[in-house]
């Protein structure tokens, strides 16, 4: 199936089948040189036995040259070849060995003689030797030979091990063994005994592991649902941005599940040739039956998932056979309900239309960023094993983090362990913390010298963006300020959002351009021109403002319609294939709405930057001099931030939850003393029953938090904010 043509690879018409193929070929070849170079390594003259007197006339008439001695043998060398003696012949006659022509034979060069085991007859023979200057040399031991006849025998074997293990290597590296390595599946198993990790190693996320948990409970008591008549779901789509936990959930299930576990790349399934994907996938729900009831994860299932009859060649590839046999194995003809499939993407927008329905994935799991109290406890998760100084502070980190994931916090924590390590500190402290921040955040500092000139211009460019952040309500706050080349840029601002929201108004969008633009407001209004460095900022401000227009219908001139390019063909992707259901002319129009809407925040950024000039000199001074500010600096140059009363307002409030989550656990430490009590009628019941409706309560506002958190920017109106809002203000350089 490798080459579907017919046809020879060398172009001459020749089949291929006749052939031998290369590595077996090649395999034979280097057997038999290694055969070859061990006969004649091993091979030695030819020798004659002689018996011990003939060899003593040989030694008086001085015709031995050399002899070697063994333990009961010698060998050795003629001189001359000396006549054979005589023989006995039938009539007990001594008579010469002659042959075929009647000439005497001779005896071979090389002679081999069996000499007396007695030390009295080796003492003789020894001195006649040495009388007729006779060579001697003598053997090593038997251990020796055994020694050197194992590593004759062993060489050539090595090298066909050698030979052996580089083809299994090989083959594995094309996917298998020929015969039968490619139609097995790749999937490993696991069994729960062996997986370290539970659910509650898995922080954040409540809803989803709820979700999960049921489907565990299922698999250990099955009566408890069948008797009410429900069913478990074949299967559970995880889905969410990268590094969310998808992958750690589904090792959560393998930990508490305590049924066999299979874990398998979606991209495993595909090889070089026809029909192998397939019969991988049948293999793996087949090792899952026999073993149920049993769990299969297919994790980056979109490899495997796309829609098909999307690709270039709009026909039927090898990925539509492995999806098609997914398909038929989940829920075909003959379904089996004690296997259940977990599968994990990014991408659930490109899957099959068919796979996500009902009877196949019947649960999606959206698994998106953790909310406040999720990175609290993502936190503590991860500083379990890290030594923590007294002024580290949890709450803070969470609010400082917002928009990052799971794996952004495991990250962080690990780059300030390691910069406490490389400084020799014996704990983890806050500022340790923030190094780690501003370089996720930021980037590494860039140790270059800039010129006063450009560190000028620098100063001015950040200093715009931080006054109008600082300004302006429907910006956020300004957390740090610096002009120290980090990454790509020679500065950065970073605002980082003061809470969690959701959505987010028109207003609060264009105060968020106006920010963007206020480094290159700063240019103009000070050297009445621009430089390359506000490339990023007018990026993302054009990218918004299409958004806005396009997406959510702010634009008073088009109103509220939709002008989002469609999302078919998802097998080419977004960027290279989008279809526009809109004329030329609305889409004109659309692109002098986001000019205007630009021109106008610029205006609005210059103007700002005038009315508060002093401060922006004041700042720039500052920068030029500390070449980085924080907050509470910031602060005591330019005076408050228009944000401090909301600052203060969200502390309450998070103060409130916190109160309220100990009463919380406080409540359940008291249900679970009452229920561990033998006399129930000395147990606080109706206490406990009004703390459990006080838990229930909290419960439903975590859900109901998490909820909002899982809704996306989409649907909210609020996906260009957030992607400015995670990252801090940074100016490209040319």
């Amino acid at each position: 199936m490798e080459n579907p043509s017919g046809k020879s690879n060398g172009g001459d018409g020749v089949s291929d089948a006749g052939r031998t193929p290369p590595n077996r070929l090649f395999m034979l070849i280097a057997l038999l040189v290694v055969f070859g170079l061990f006969i004649l390594t091993s091979r030695s003259p030819s020798s004659d036995e002689i018996d011990y007197d003939f060899f003593l006339e040989q030694v008086e008439a001085d015709n031995v040259h050399e002899v070697r001695y063994y333990e009961n043998t010698l060998k050795g060398r003629f001189k001359e070849r000396p006549e054979a003696p005589p023989k006995l012949d039938e009539k007990g006659e001594w008579k010469p060995q002659t042959d075929s022509n009647g000439d005497r034979i001779k005896v071979a060069e090389r002679f081999n003689v069996d000499i007396p085991p007695d030390s009295a007859t080796r003492g003789e023979l020894s001195k006649l030797l040495e009388e007729h200057h006779v060579k001697r040399s003598y053997a090593p031991s038997n251990g020796s030979l055994t020694f050197y006849y194992m590593m004759l025998f062993a060489f050539p074997i090595a090298i066909l091990v050698m030979m052996y293990l580089a083809n299994r290597r090989r083959e594995q590296m094309m996917g298998g063994n020929f015969l039968s390595g490619f139609s097995k599946s790749p999937a490993k198993r696991y069994e729960g005994a062996k997986q370290r990790i539970t659910f509650a190693d898995v922080a954040g996320l409540q809803g989803v592991k709820a979700d999960l948990q049921e489907i565990v409970e299922y698999l250990k008591s099955p009566q408890k649902f069948q008797r009410l008549g429900g069913r478990v779901p074949k299967g559970v789509l995880l889905n969410g941005p990268p590094g969310t936990g998808k992958t750690l959930l589904a090792r959560a299930v393998a930990g508490e599940a305590g049924v066999p576990f299979y874990s398998v790349n979606g991209s495993e399934f595909i090889q070089m040739f026809v029909g192998v994907g397939a019969s991988r996938v049948r293999d793996l729900f087949r090792a899952a039956k026999e073993a149920g009831p049993a769990i299969i994860f297919i994790d980056e299932i979109d490899a495997v998932g796309r829609q098909r009859g999307a690709g270039l060649g709009g026909g039927h590839d090898e990925r539509e056979q492995t999806l098609n046999q997914i398909l038929s194995e989940m829920d075909g003809f003959s379904p089996v309900d004690s296997v259940i499939v977990l599968a994990a993407t990014n991408r659930p927008d490109v899957l099959d239309p068919a796979l996500l329905r009902p009877g196949r994935f019947d649960r999606h799991v959206t698994v998106g960023r953790p909310t406040h109290q999720g990175r609290v406890e993502i936190f503590n998760v991860h500083v379990r094993n890290v030594p923590l100084a007294d002024d580290v502070d949890i709450e803070s980190l969470a609010a400082s983090t917002i928009g990052m994931t799971g794996a952004d916090i495991r990250n962080l924590v690990n780059e300030a362990a390691l910069w406490a390590a490389r400084h020799d500190q014996k704990r983890v402290s806050m500022s340790d913390f923030d190094y780690a921040r501003d370089k996720v955040l930021m980037g590494a500092k860039r140790e270059e010298q800039l010129l006063d000139e450009e560190k000028e211009k620098t100063a001015y460019h950040e200093a715009g963006h931080t006054l109008a952040a600082w300004f302006l309500k429907g910006a956020e706050r300004v957390r740090k300020v610096t002009i120290i080349p980090r990454g790509r840029s020679l500065g950065s601002t970073q605002i980082l959002p003061q809470e969690d929201r959701m959505s987010i108004s028109k207003s609060q969008l264009l105060d968020q351009l106006v920010m963007m633009l206020g480094g290159r407001a700063a240019e103009q209004l000070i050297y009445e021109e621009t430089t390359v460095g506000a490339e990023n900022d007018l990026e993302r401000a054009t990218a918004t403002a299409r958004r806005m227009v396009m997406h959510w219908g702010m634009s008073e001139k088009l109103g509220p319609v939709s002008y989002k390019l469609s999302d078919e063909d998802p097998f080419l992707g977004r960027e290279l294939h989008q279809h526009r259901q809109f004329s030329e002319r609305t889409m004109e129009e659309i692109d002098a709405e986001v000019a205007a809407i630009l021109r106008n925040c610029e205006t609005r950024a210059v103007e700002l930057l005038g009315t508060h000039r002093e401060q922006l000199e004041n700042l720039t001074r500052a920068l030029l001099g500390k070449e980085e500010l924080n907050e509470d600096e910031i602060a005591e140059l330019i005076g408050p931030s228009v944000h401090e009363e909301r600052r203060k307002v969200i502390e309450a409030r998070r103060a409130e939850m916190r109160e309220a989550l100990k009463l919380e656990q406080e409540a359940k430490a008291k249900a679970a003393a009452a229920a561990a009590k033998p006399d129930a009628e000395n147990a606080p019941s109706g206490d406990a029953s009004g703390d459990s409706g006080g838990s229930r309560e909290a419960d439903d506002a975590v859900e109901d938090t998490e909820s909002a958190a899982d809704r996306t920017p989409e649907e909210s109106g609020a996906e260009a904010s957030s992607k400015a809002l995670e990252k801090s203000q940074g100016d490209e350089t040319a």
